[in-house]
């Protein structure tokens, strides 16, 4: 079933990682590799919270791209991509197809599960290990795990729920799904616990964006929230990141109103900007896998015609006017290239294989303030939801052609046109296709002509009637569970729509 990570190899993981990748991920295990050597002391503990993050940093952000993107409307095909790339593309799914795999996800699943039983015994064999530290670490894994639950959830619609570690191959388990409501739970446990006891700073730059914060706990259980249509609940985590002062817009123009021309350097080459709030730590040492994926010659996907055209629009009259998220920032309108993770500046350099670390962004404050907005327009609030569009299109300098005004009163009105400002901010972020379906399933699936005109609309024209039918049907918005996971674990149900 889930793929069972030997004990061994997450230490083995840990003590790799912390000396060939990202510069701050610096200490050591102290005690080797052996388990029983192990979980002696807070250094342990401590390489192993690494572990968890380190995890992240392989085939992770390339995996959440796809999830997040090719169901959606905003990524289109080139030669390079696989059959079975377009496949998903085009609404032919099965459960053979690799693409269904959920390993990447349980294995970091698995390293949370680890420290979260075995942390607790280094009390007992370091005293130097205060309890309040202990929980800190301990509400890192808890929030981790909530999130990688989190994509599950979105993903999958019902998946198992494995809270407790393997450690040998000899502790494969038999589990069944559990229902998205227990998911949902466990999902929100484990963010309590995290909240409670998570650090609100590390006093370290790198570590705030790289690591879980109070604040990043507070940025998924927003998400987490809206997903659930728990909308004062949502309302209630934004505030607090807000609240915090610790986060804050990089502004799209100067003083004098000329255009920032850090700004694009500042958020997303460099990352770790103020308004980071959680992104996969890539660098020099540790690249990102996006390099032949996104960028080289042997690119698999790039952006949607219609995002320069229709999503960020050119001013004919005015080349200097333009959305600063749109053309050398998220997208190259010149042929497509997904920007974001493929330039170098904001002036046409391209990264090179060694350069290719753009940070995966997780939660930008830009998101919060959106996601705000959108539980306020579903709580009769749709001015102040209008208000914090506004904030983040001022920033953006977003053109007239891409403004709306939606009746305050209209929750669906004022909710579709913070869709249209989401697919602007987080192009290519993996966000797209989980606002869509979010959208459409609210209210009972009150609003599923919205991903239906979305899908239909870049899907090729001989299998728009196809996938328009296939939409129709909302148990095929989850994806089949892979097939190698149902021959491994005989208490595994195929998803309903792919039986």
């Amino acid at each position: 079933m889930i793929q069972k990570i030997k004990y061994l190899m997450l230490l083995l993981f840990a003590v790799m990682l912390t000396t060939s990748c990202n510069q701050w991920l610096d200490l050591k295990p102290q005690d080797g590799i052996i388990r029983q050597n192990f979980w002696k002391t807070k250094e342990d503990v401590k390489s192993a919270v690494i572990g968890c993050y380190a995890s992240l940093l392989g085939p992770m952000a390339q995996t959440l791209f796809i999830w997040g993107e090719i169901r959606g409307d905003m990524v289109a095909s080139t030669i390079r991509t696989s059959s079975e790339q377009m496949d998903i593309m085009n609404g032919n799914i099965s459960s053979s197809n690799s693409i269904t795999s959920w390993r990447v996800i349980y294995k970091t699943i698995n390293y949370c599960n680890t420290v979260i039983d075995f942390a607790p015994d280094v009390l007992a064999s370091d005293k130097t290990l205060a309890v309040k530290d202990l929980n800190a670490y301990l509400a890192e894994a808890h929030a981790l795990r909530g999130l990688m639950y989190f994509y599950l959830l979105r993903t999958f619609g019902e998946v198992p729920l494995q809270i407790k570690s393997t450690s040998s191959d000899t502790q494969l388990e038999q589990l069944v799904k559990s229902s998205q409501v227990d998911v949902f739970n466990q999902i929100v446990n484990d963010l309590t616990f995290a909240e409670a006891n998570a650090v609100t700073t590390y006093n370290n730059r790198d570590y705030d964006k790289g690591r879980i914060t109070k604040f990043t706990v507070n940025a998924i259980q927003a998400d987490v929230y809206l997903w659930m249509e728990k909308y004062t609940e949502c309302i209630a985590a934004c505030t607090k990141v807000i609240g915090s002062g610790q986060f804050g817009l990089i502004a799209g123009r100067n003083p004098d109103g000329t255009v920032n021309s850090q700004w694009f350097n500042t958020v997303f080459y460099n990352g770790n900007s103020n308004e980071s709030i959680f992104e996969f730590q890539f660098d020099s040492q540790q690249v990102n896998p996006f390099y032949s994926f996104l960028i080289s010659s042997t690119k698999q996907f790039i952006g949607s015609s219609f995002v320069m055209d229709e999503m960020y629009t050119v001013d004919l009259m005015d080349d200097t006017n333009k959305d600063i998220r749109g053309d050398l920032a998220s997208i190259r309108g010149s042929d497509g290239l997904i920007w974001k993770f493929a330039g170098a500046n904001n002036t046409g350099s391209v990264r090179t294989a060694t350069s290719s670390y753009a940070h995966w962004f997780v939660y930008r404050y830009a998101d919060i303030l959106l996601m705000k907005a959108e539980a306020l327009a579903w709580t009769g609030k749709g001015q102040e939801a209008l208000d914090l569009v506004k904030v983040i299109r001022e920033r953006a300098n977003a053109l007239s052609a891409t403004e709306r005004s939606p009746d305050p009163i209209s929750s669906v009105e004022v909710s579709d046109y913070i869709m249209d400002e989401r697919a602007r901010e987080f192009a290519f972020e993996g966000k797209r296709w989980y606002d869509i379906l979010r959208n459409a399933k609210r209210n009972k699936y009150a609003h599923i002509q919205f991903l239906i005109d979305i899908v239909t609309k870049s899907a090729p024209p001989n299998r728009q009637q196809y996938i328009l039918n296939k939409y129709k049907d909302v148990r095929s918005h989850y994806l089949p569970i892979n097939l190698y996971e149902l021959q491994t674990d005989k208490n595994l149900v195929q998803n309903p729509f792919y039986q």
